[in-house]
């Protein structure tokens, strides 16, 4: 390999061709750099081989910086940790569409426009009547986020910047309306209609808990918690879900089909389904007198007993949306009065955690899953909901990532290749002779 200068660049040469090719390697304005191997195959005849897709950039992107070894999450620019303090759920979506933290003006047309956008169809209520009462959440949101594609024929041009964003606030405004249909349904209480006059979170949460019969008013310490959870799970660079958006989207899909599909991913144990495994293992553990022995159980190789909520796939040090997280529970908790004796095993948990040598070396640090749980389980709402109020925080994300993807000149559509290890060429045998 070989540098030089300015003009970096990195020369490869295949000892059994004896080819040799020069490729340019690009510089982000942080994070570490990538080599531009758009011409590999051309050069040296070659694909490359990447399981997982873990050491290539697929995409120039100017929304979310992640530094995995040193804790550090950014949108646009901005620390996690100063957005989650400062900021709220509406102006976080505003900065990750447009770029910039808005104008007090800007805000506000904005919060108006999204919030007149919030009721559904009446017609997709009928959606609804051919699920099970039972069906999964995520079953169902995959199934009416998808379906808007047939109610919304204005903005489906993904050509058009307006149609593209009458779609973005349509998709931000309606996904905290069907999520809350989707479990109203499973419960066997009558939909509630959104109400205009209510912030995002407090909305959602009046359309999950209000009834006809009686007045509901939202606590704003729980409303507060929510916001600042949609905040922390806004976006997360290119992880799978966003990853399955943009390969959507670069076929040219509707932007609410695109959607759909990462609801898809997102439904995945292992993306969006964290949170609901650490509450079980919380549950398995039981007791604080029982986490040492369970602790040990975790770190014998031979068995099957795992500790899930800590340690991350990209965050190599902290998780920076753990500390927030952390302080949010307890706060939920104490206004609502709840004693969770989970609570108590998780603390024990987590000053492990932070002591014991097997998890320090392995950087094994709560991560934002690991607390997330009691929130919501505070809040009343049911495990199956918990991937559901994931994809209601990170649609926006998703949004922002489509709307990169159709305006960068240098996207086509995603086409990875394959290392075929099948059978070689062979020729048909007749049935007969079989």
């Amino acid at each position: 390999m070989s540098k030089s200068g300015s003009n970096h660049t990195v020369t490869m040469t295949d000892n059994v061709t004896g080819k040799t090719a020069t490729f340019p390697v690009i510089h982000g304005t942080a994070g570490a750099p990538v080599l531009d191997i758009r011409t590999f195959n051309k050069e040296m005849g070659l694909f490359t081989y990447d399981p997982g897709y873990t050491a290539t950039g697929s995409c120039q992107s100017k929304i979310t910086f992640i530094d995995g070894d040193e804790g550090i999450l950014q949108y646009r620019g901005y620390p996690i940790e100063q957005l989650a303090e400062q900021s709220d759920y509406m102006e976080v979506c505003y900065l990750l569409l447009f770029g910039e933290l808005p104008s007090k003006a800007e805000k506000e047309k904005f919060v108006y426009d999204v919030s007149h956008h919030t009721m559904v169809h009446d017609q997709i209520n009928n959606f609804f009547r051919g699920f099970r009462r039972d069906a999964h959440p995520m079953a169902v949101m995959c199934g009416a986020v998808g379906g808007l594609a047939a109610f919304y024929h204005d903005s489906l041009d993904i050509e058009n910047p307006w149609h593209r964003t009458v779609a973005s606030y349509r998709l931000i405004a309606k996904l905290p309306t069907i999520a809350a249909m989707a479990y109203k349904y499973t419960v066997g209480q009558p939909f509630i209609y959104p109400r205009n006059n209510m912030g995002y979170a407090e909305n959602f949460l009046h359309m999950c808990f209000a009834t006809p019969a009686e007045d509901y008013k939202v606590d704003p310490v729980v409303a507060k918690a929510l916001d600042t959870i949609f905040t922390l799970h806004a976006d997360h660079e290119q992880n799978a879900s966003a990853s399955t958006v943009r390969l959507a989207g670069s076929t040219g899909a509707n932007p609410y089909a695109c959607i759909a599909a990462g609801i898809a991913a997102l439904w995945g144990p292992s993306h969006g389904g964290a949170n609901e495994q650490v509450l079980n293992m919380l549950e398995e553990i039981g007791t604080v007198d029982k986490v040492h022995d369970m602790v040990k159980r975790a770190k014998d190789p031979d068995d099957s007993f795992r500790l899930f909520g800590f340690g991350h796939r990209v965050y190599k040090n902290h998780d920076p949306r753990a500390t927030v997280i952390a302080k949010a529970a307890h706060e939920v908790l104490e206004a609502l009065g709840v004693h969770d004796p989970l609570l108590e095993v998780a603390v024990a948990l987590e000053k492990i955690a932070l002591e014991d040598e097997y998890f320090i070396k392995r950087r094994l640090y709560p991560n934002v899953d690991f607390y997330s749980g009691f929130i919501l389980k505070a809040m009343g709402f049911p495990v199956s909901m918990f991937t559901a109020l994931f994809a209601i925080g990170r649609t926006v994300g998703w949004i922002a990532q489509w709307n990169e993807l159709i305006e960068d000149p240098e996207q086509k559509i995603n086409r990875p290749r394959q290392l075929y290890t099948g059978a070689a060429a062979r020729d048909f045998v007749p049935l007969d002779k079989r």
